[in-house]
């Protein structure tokens, strides 16, 4: 739990961008297959510019609680996609 809890303070500073991202693509298309492949390559991107700007320091207090790059990434993922997928459902219901 503690692991998970430590998971979401890294998401809180993303979230905004996730939001930000999740408007664009309701915007653009709001289907649900191209908000995963987008989200897929966005955090593979968010992985790269963290691995290879001064933001890799932030990863030693991850590895030093036992979370690799990995499950941190990839937790993040998933919950950013859960996220998007509830938006986009509750958009496409009102719209």
């Amino acid at each position: 739990m503690q692991q998970l809890m430590s998971i979401m303070a890294f998401y809180r500073s993303y979230v905004l961008w996730s939001f930000l991202i999740n408007i664009a693509i309701t915007i653009f298309n709001p289907n649900i297959f191209a908000a995963i492949v987008t989200k897929l390559l966005l955090t593979f991107f968010l992985w790269y510019l963290v691995n290879e700007t001064s933001a890799k320091r932030k990863l030693v207090f991850y590895k030093n609680l036992g979370i690799s790059t990995l499950k941190l990434f990839s937790v993040l993922f998933f919950v950013d996609i859960l996220i998007t997928i509830t938006f986009l459902l509750l958009i496409k219901e009102f719209i």
